[in-house]
């Protein structure tokens, strides 16, 4: 399904039950809606109306000029909650999805009922990781989204999950490699840019979910533990044996902590 929102088509799947809670989930960097399928299979049983959908300019939604910031990926989350008259939502957000998760809650706090940050961080770039970012942009609008896939996938996984889970880092190869290059260019512009929210974490006040790879080195355990003592009453759990895309690297943990914190927090009828 595809909703136009800001001058754009924005391409989402909402499934699950129309009278349950809705739970929204926003894909990491540089990923799709599909990276969530299972969670949203899983919350779409457990009787929520679930919301995922692709961030401009990734998966099937429109790239555009390739000139994004985290403030206008939140304008266009916001937009896709009004275009399908979502009032309140709960909110899942990994990696970059956590980032634009936690400007949301910044900005319109009175709009999410519950809040899942997965393998993410409050703060923003260091200088050095900003130029970090300039350099990957650099590249990949020189070699291609199929090379920087190659070399990003690695960061995603642990070792042990090229032999013991290859559909899923396929799965996140594939959609990497058919990212374009502006897109990619563009979006990394964007998280070097971004602000820093940790000043607002005290004023969450709703259940959140803290959940971490217990071998992420993207945002590592201290990134949770950061979150976890800023926002409070909230939890933490470290996902065994993942690395940074710990939904896919160990599903079943992942699934049954979302789904058990889900029911606690805004229970489907």
């Amino acid at each position: 399904m595809r909703a136009f929102v800001n001058g754009s088509n924005i391409h989402y799947d909402l499934s699950g039950n129309p009278a349950g809670p809705a739970v929204t989930f926003v894909h990491g960097f540089p990923f799709s809606l599909e990276m969530w399928k299972e969670q949203v299979g899983t919350a779409a049983a457990a009787g929520y109306r679930t919301l995922a959908y692709d961030i401009r300019g990734h998966g099937s939604s429109d790239v555009g000029d390739g000139q994004y910031t985290v403030e206008s990926h939140v304008d266009d989350l916001f937009g896709l909650l009004d275009h399908l008259k979502i009032q309140t939502t709960a909110i899942a957000g990994l990696s970059m999805g956590g980032y634009i998760t936690l400007r949301a809650l910044e900005r319109e706090p009175g709009r999410f009922t519950a809040a899942v940050l997965c393998d993410t961080r409050s703060e923003a770039d260091t200088d050095e990781a900003r130029i970090r970012r300039a350099a990957s942009a650099k590249s990949v609008k020189k070699t291609g989204s199929t090379a920087y896939a190659a070399d990003y996938v690695k960061l995603m996984f642990t070792k042990e999950s090229f032999a013991s889970n290859p559909a899923s880092v396929e799965l996140i190869r594939g959609i990497i490699a058919h990212t374009p290059p502006l897109s990619i260019a563009g979006t990394l512009i964007a998280l070097a840019a971004r602000t820093d929210t940790t000043a607002s974490l005290p004023s969450i006040h709703i259940p959140a979910l803290i959940l971490v790879g217990e071998r992420d080195t993207v945002t590592p355990l201290a990134c949770a533990e950061s979150l976890h003592a800023k926002i409070p009453g909230s939890e933490l759990h470290v996902v065994p044996g993942a690395a940074h895309l710990s939904n896919l690297e160990n599903p079943a943990f992942f699934n049954a902590t979302l789904v058990a914190f889900l029911k606690r927090s805004i229970p489907a009828a």
